[in-house]
């Protein structure tokens, strides 16, 4: 599992399935054949969820494969609240516009986890992986391993990030306001001829800018009753989704001045590019760079000369042919 969680690991996995850059179906295939390969009993890994309808069945399947552990009631419970929180974290306080449609939730015999999930963007016609470590030190502030994906975004609203803890508690401390003064924060009334101050920014701040107007106000009363302890209280609340998230942001940050972070956390998944010219053409001068510096560690390595050659002929195979290159 935790090689499993690591994003490098995996990729080249899904590589020795025969893909060679990554596309939706490097996740979605590669859990699949996981899934369909791993038995509980015999291995003491579990694997529920999976792709589309079949991430729905994720809380039936922890509690089946972990009572086959002899989990415990208890423990089991936390699994499912686990596996819950890691796809709304993902959806919610990660604002990219990638929808999770892939939810697989690792765990073993001991009651250890992992998530691997993966959203997609219809418009830009892409896949984002999400890849959730074994060792846990929370749910809310990065808690994932790495994201990846072929792009990066100018403005993603991600409330996980450390830069977002102030934005966090203030969140936290406005929703144990009236709902009612909550909502006209919301709404507030605008005269018909007043401009908004957002008319002087750019375009693109101006839609960073814009509050949501789908809000479950029902729900937000009924976390003003319960008044949460903390974040992730108020995120667990069910009906709490990204509308709700975005716009305690906003409103967070307009009347406490705690800003959240509106940098993508994506990181890339290939460094060179696709032999197929996709999602880009191989960049030859950066590869032939990556592989002097590999030469060079190779070379100052401490290790006997039957290591070394061993891995620079480990090191050979995995660059193509190019006319008058030595290693």
């Amino acid at each position: 599992m935790n090689r499993l969680s690591d994003p490098w690991f995996f990729q080249s996995l899904s590589c020795v399935l025969g893909y060679d850059w990554h596309s939706s179906g490097t996740t979605t295939v590669t859990c699949g054949a996981l899934k369909e390969a791993i038995d509980p009993i015999e291995t003491g890994l579990a694997i529920a969820g999976g792709k589309g309808k079949t991430s729905i069945k994720a809380p039936t399947e922890i509690r089946e494969k972990g009572e086959v552990f002899g989990l415990g009631e208890a423990r089991i419970e936390e699994l499912v609240y686990c596996s819950r929180m890691a796809a709304k974290v993902d959806n919610s306080l990660i604002q990219d516009g990638y929808q999770l449609y892939h939810h697989c939730f690792f765990f073993d015999e001991r009651g250890k986890w992992i998530v691997i999930q993966q959203g997609i963007n219809q418009k830009r016609a892409d896949a984002r992986r999400y890849h959730w470590p074994i060792e846990h030190s929370g749910l809310i502030e990065e808690p994932q391993n790495a994201i990846l994906c072929n792009t990066r975004l100018p403005y993603v609203l991600d409330m996980t990030s450390v830069k977002s803890k102030e934005n966090r508690l203030a969140c936290v401390d406005l929703v144990k306001e009236s709902p009612e003064r909550l909502r006209r924060m919301f709404l507030p009334p605008v005269p018909a001829k007043q401009k908004r101050l957002d008319s002087w920014a750019s375009v693109e701040e101006q839609e960073q800018l814009v509050m949501p107007r789908n809000v479950n106000w029902d729900t937000l009363r009924e976390v003003y009753e319960f008044q949460p302890k903390n974040y992730e209280e108020l995120v667990a609340f069910k009906g709490v989704g990204p509308s709700t998230v975005r716009g305690l942001s906003l409103i967070s940050e307009l009347i406490y001045g705690g800003r959240a972070s509106w940098d993508d956390p994506v990181r890339f998944n290939f460094a060179f590019g696709g032999k197929d010219g996709v999602p880009f053409p191989v960049d030859r001068r950066a590869m032939d760079e990556a592989v002097d510096v590999l030469k060079t560690g190779i070379s100052s390595s401490k290790v006997r000369d039957e290591e070394k050659s061993r891995a620079f002929r480990r090191l050979r195979s995995c660059v193509p042919s190019i006319p008058d290159f030595r290693l």
